[in-house]
């Protein structure tokens, strides 16, 4: 089980916000996977059975691909799942292993804001461009990108948060 904040050592009303967007995004993230699985059966059914592949199954699939890849990785973050090397914090003594976790959610914010800029950047940049054969915009494809850094922005500050409060959840753990 990952180590969700819970509801009395969290951040209270903004960890219920959230869990809202995390539930969300998991909703979002399976639509998106079982339509890919769909949509790729229905390939192979035209491909082999009515010998007329829909080419436009490919860009849509990778748009999916794309979704459910960087939903997730927003998700872990807020969960802890996401991978991290906790080795070297559990050889340190406690106020060390503080200072490394302080250090490890201000790299994960300045990260997820850096994602935040730069994939609003290119989305915006490459909105007016058409993807082939599905003719959808192409700044769709890095939508997902841009949608991720902001989950890894607000999550790692409300796991900075937590820490600097003396409220965090969180344990590391190698299994």
């Amino acid at each position: 089980m990952s180590d969700l904040p819970n509801k009395h050592t969290g951040l209270g009303p903004i960890d219920s916000v959230f869990r809202g967007v995390v539930f969300i995004c998991r909703v979002v993230a399976v639509i998106a996977l079982v339509s890919m699985t769909l949509l790729l059966g229905y390939q192979v059914f035209g491909r082999y059975v009515l010998n007329d592949t829909p080419t436009w199954v490919d860009p849509l699939s990778l748009l999916l691909v794309m979704l459910i890849a960087f939903l997730g990785a927003g998700i872990g973050v807020y969960e802890h799942t996401h991978l991290s090397v906790v080795v070297f914090r559990k050889m340190v003594a406690r106020k060390v292993r503080s200072v490394m976790i302080i250090m490890t959610d201000v790299f994960m914010t300045v990260f997820g804001g850096l994602m935040l800029w730069y994939g609003g950047q290119l989305t915006l940049f490459k909105w007016n461009s058409l993807i082939p054969l599905i003719q959808w915009p192409e700044g769709l494809r890095s939508l997902p990108l841009t949608i991720c850094g902001g989950m890894i922005l607000v999550f790692s500050l409300g796991h900075l948060a937590r820490h600097l409060l003396g409220r965090d959840t969180r344990t590391d753990s190698i299994e």
